[in-house]
């Protein structure tokens, strides 16, 4: 429905927590990750193409005799969230590629009028958003990216350098201008620092 609403970090938060009291979650014996982690856990999954199962046995390996409950939590999250019009921040990205990758009359159209892509700090893209440039680049191809694989911050969020390493492969002729000169750091701004 068009007059969908979009929950911010803590409007999914406190939706987690509403889902974790139904299930009578809070007041297991054994620890039980709090709607922060939660939501964490469901927005990593979902920007790295992850199971939820991977995602806790890798990053909070102590949740993972909760996994069927994390799972459970994450299922009535997507249900609740079609239920009352509902979209969080993930959804959008979802719903952008999913709208992309349908090439229907409404994508063409936007997309024809798409000439340059042009992002920046590329090894800190993601799965699903290095899968929306593709989309937003199918038909011109015309893409610039800037990055440096080894400067990639982000990994906590689902960044992925290997993005920029595999960009190369995704895009034909591809030309690769390496800055090898720092003219930030002067030396005289060394000598200082």
């Amino acid at each position: 429905d068009p007059s969908f609403t979009i929950l911010d970090q803590g409007d999914s938060e406190d939706v987690i927590n509403l889902l974790r009291g139904q299930l009578n979650l809070a007041d297991k014996k054994k620890r039980f990750p709090n709607k922060a982690t939660i939501n964490k856990i469901i927005s990593l999954s979902i920007n790295t193409n992850n199971s939820l199962r991977n995602i806790v046995q890798e990053e909070y390996p102590h949740f993972i005799e909760h996994i069927d409950d994390i799972e459970n939590i994450a299922y009535r999250f997507d249900e609740y969230k079609k239920k009352n019009n509902l979209l969080d921040y993930d959804d959008l990205l979802v719903y952008l590629r999913k709208f992309l990758i349908e090439k229907n009359i409404y994508a063409k159209s936007l997309l024809a009028d798409i000439k340059f892509i042009m992002v920046d700090e590329y090894q800190d893209t993601n799965y699903l958003q290095a899968e929306i440039i593709q989309g937003l680049a199918q038909y011109n191809r015309n893409v610039m990216v800037v990055g440096d694989d080894s400067q990639s911050i982000y990994s906590f969020r689902g960044a992925n350098f290997k993005n920029i390493i595999h960009f190369p492969k995704l895009f034909e002729n591809v030309e690769i201008i390496k800055l090898e000169e720092n003219y930030r750091s002067t030396q005289n701004i060394l000598n200082l620092a």
